[in-house]
């Protein structure tokens, strides 16, 4: 990742919190090993509004912008930490997906220059 991944953490209508931002930082680190093409991230931590039936809840939104498409997950829970471990679940399950389907993109593409030869 090219920027700092703390300036692009953003809290909205919650306390900003360092151990909050220090998880955000390392789990934004870890989608590296799956995905090195990263360009710009950012993460938003909200509480946008209160249901009456559901009480309060907590929104993760991650925009990660990568060389091809770039990746948009949310999540929503009652703990603004579990909203954050599913976004990044989502996340790095989004990014595995994208990196086999590349893979195998890469071999098909081979297969076919050797059979032509």
């Amino acid at each position: 990742m090219k920027s700092a991944p703390n300036d692009n953490i953003v809290f909205r209508d919650i306390d900003k919190s360092a151990a909050l931002a220090t998880t955000v930082s390392k789990k934004l680190h870890k989608l590296e090993r799956y995905c090195g093409d990263i360009i710009r991230s950012r993460v938003v931590l909200e509480a946008p509004h209160q249901h009456k039936s559901k009480g309060r809840q907590f929104r993760a939104s991650l925009e990660l912008a990568i060389s091809g498409n770039p990746v948009t997950i949310s999540s929503e829970n009652e703990s603004i930490h579990r909203a954050v471990n599913d976004t990044f679940a989502s996340a790095e399950r989004c990014l595995k997906e994208r990196s086999e389907r590349r893979k195998a993109q890469r071999h098909q593409a081979l297969c076919e220059v050797e059979v032509e030869e």
